[in-house]
């Protein structure tokens, strides 16, 4: 468990914290922060999946997540890269919103680099035939299967999503705190109204 303030009077600490949070979140697998909402806009619609954290770089600012090359957040990305990140733990009463772009990264050594370091049991979902989110007639047939599993680096696509700011809201009776984080240009922080 990490160890987080229990009020939060310095801007700093909303930052550092929500470093703290992200980073843990990697490899606990326990904390909601493992699994975040990746929104982005469909044409006119916004869509939202939740997407499962495999790295945070506090200093070049970006998250990691793995997905299907054939899924159809692929196109929607390469017509707008435009996305927010959503996650919130009740447990530790903070949400964190990161506002920023996705970079598609498909057959290079960003993914050499995931696909090599991914465990078997990751690698398998990707053997799969056909596409993320195809309509088909009987799921069995798309069921995991044994085979060789590297066949599935084909269909291994890796997402950087940059953010260019993060928004911090802990809840507490005795008094919320929001905080706006923002790296557009230069590094600026605020706190909001919560």
């Amino acid at each position: 468990m990490i160890e987080l303030p229990d009020s939060y009077s310095d801007i700093s600490q909303t930052l550092e914290s929500s470093e703290l949070i992200l980073a843990d979140a990697v490899e606990n697998s326990k904390t909601l922060f493992h699994t975040l909402v990746l929104s982005s806009l469909d044409n006119e619609k916004v869509a939202s999946r939740v997407v499962v954290l495999r790295e945070f770089n506090k200093n070049e600012r970006y998250l990691r997540f793995h997905t299907d090359a054939r899924a159809a957040k692929i196109k929607e990305f390469e017509l707008n890269n435009n996305a927010a990140i959503l996650g919130y733990d009740p447990e530790l009463k903070i949400q964190l919103k990161l506002q920023g772009t996705v970079e598609v990264n498909y057959d290079n050594d960003v993914t050499k680099s995931a696909w090599d370091a991914s465990t078997s049991r990751s690698k398998k979902c990707y053997s799969v035939d056909g596409g993320s989110t195809m309509h088909i007639e009987d799921p069995s047939e798309y069921d995991l299967k044994d085979g060789n599993i590297e066949d599935g680096y084909k269909n291994f696509a890796v997402l950087l999503f940059r953010f260019s700011s993060l928004e911090f809201l802990y809840l507490k009776s005795s008094g919320h705190r929001r905080a706006l984080h923002n790296w557009d240009g230069e590094y600026s922080s605020s706190w909001l109204v919560p």
